[in-house]
């Protein structure tokens, strides 16, 4: 199985409102996000790639247009959690990119959150 991945940044704020009001997220704040797309393939194509990384961009563009700098409860239907962020993710990439197998997404640099079907 062949595997690849890419990286892709972006800055937004979220409040997690239904937590209790002493938890720390459920106050307004916001995170650095990353988030990371990986697609498997068991052969690569005639150029002998998974997936021409170029392609990709379509993701990039997504980010910066919908969720760079945007407040996340307004972009997201449902929570705005690390976890329903990486399912949202999954679930555009695999709709245009069936090798798709993950997306992760970082908050800070030592937490993650990944959706894996």
């Amino acid at each position: 199985m062949f595997r690849i991945a890419k990286e892709f940044h972006f800055s937004a704020s979220h409040q997690l409102a239904h937590l209790p009001p002493d938890h720390q997220c459920a106050r307004l704040h916001g995170h650095n996000y990353v988030v990371v797309v990986e697609l498997a393939a068991a052969e690569l194509n005639a150029d002998g790639f998974v997936r021409d990384y170029h392609e990709l961009a379509a993701l990039k563009h997504y980010i910066d247009t919908h969720f760079d700098h945007r407040h996340l409860n307004e972009v997201l239907d449902g929570p705005s959690t690390a976890e329903a962020i990486a399912r949202h993710f999954h679930d555009w990439c695999k709709a245009r990119w069936p090798e798709t197998v993950a997306v992760r997404v970082s908050e800070t640099p030592k937490t993650w959150a990944e959706y894996r079907p």
